[in-house]
């Protein structure tokens, strides 16, 4: 159940049997030669609306820009910074809390978001109890990072070894290729990618990692396998949300 294709009506009947929503949140950042902009939200949003199928869960609105500052030196990499990232959560979550929704399950493709979620997250409930909303003390907030699952690391490693690297990985790449097909890029680079370096600013990201790359080789990636990485995700994170929904 996709919240912008529902009525308020039949928002306000599903609040009636569950407190819960799915929000998908990712980045618009570089990924590689062969890898897409928007990778990381395609990611989140595609295993977020099959947690939905599964658990009949509305799934909000996709956050499609997040905290990726140290990606800006690369053409059409967008991002926010961490204040206005928080500020943008808080008001999701407030505007949400009023209506009735408690239990906020993020799903989020990008690992520079997480820090930033959690911030965000001590942000929502203060505000909340501050505006004396009505079960302020019940809303909760998770954020589950589907390419961190135990099944899709397994995966990863059986598939790519040590060539999955940490950014623009093989992994990733695979499952934007299984959902759009169309959109395959066909580039030739060299397989290795330089690793180990710390991320500071965006321009000395550029320069210690060139093509974007973070230690991965994504010519590795098949949409076959992206089907594998979709199908094992999609079972684990339902499984982590319905553990979240029946948590106290």
């Amino acid at each position: 159940m996709l919240l912008h294709l529902s009525t308020w009506q039949e928002v306000e009947a599903y609040l009636e049997t569950s407190k819960g929503i799915i929000l998908p949140i990712g980045s618009t950042e570089q990924h590689g030669p062969n890898g897409l902009i928007g990778t990381d939200t395609i990611c989140a949003e595609a295993i977020a609306k099959g947690v939905g199928e599964k658990t009949g869960a509305i799934v909000g609105p996709t956050i499609n820009v997040g905290m990726a500052l140290h990606h800006t030196a690369f053409p059409g990499s967008m991002s926010l910074k961490p204040s206005t990232m928080i500020l943008m959560l808080r008001d999701y979550v407030t505007t949400l809390s009023k209506a009735g929704f408690r239990k906020f399950f993020f799903i989020n493709g990008h690992g520079g978001n997480i820090a930033v979620m959690k911030a965000a997250f001590s942000e929502c409930y203060e505000h909340l109890a501050e505006l004396r909303i009505e079960e302020a003390d019940q809303v909760q907030c998770v954020v589950s990072n589907w390419f961190m699952g135990g099944g899709v690391y397994r995966l990863a490693k059986e598939l790519y070894g040590d060539c999955e690297g940490s950014h623009a990985t093989p992994s990733e790449v695979a499952l934007t290729q299984y959902i759009y097909p169309e959109s395959i890029k066909s580039v030739e680079f060299d397989p290795s990618a330089p690793s180990g370096h710390k991320i500071y600013g965006a321009v000395d990201f550029r320069r210690r990692f060139p093509d974007g790359r973070m230690g991965s080789n994504p010519a590795l990636a098949t949409p076959e396998h992206g089907k594998r990485f979709y199908d094992i995700s999609v079972e684990e994170t339902t499984k982590s949300y319905l553990e979240f929904l029946a948590a106290e």
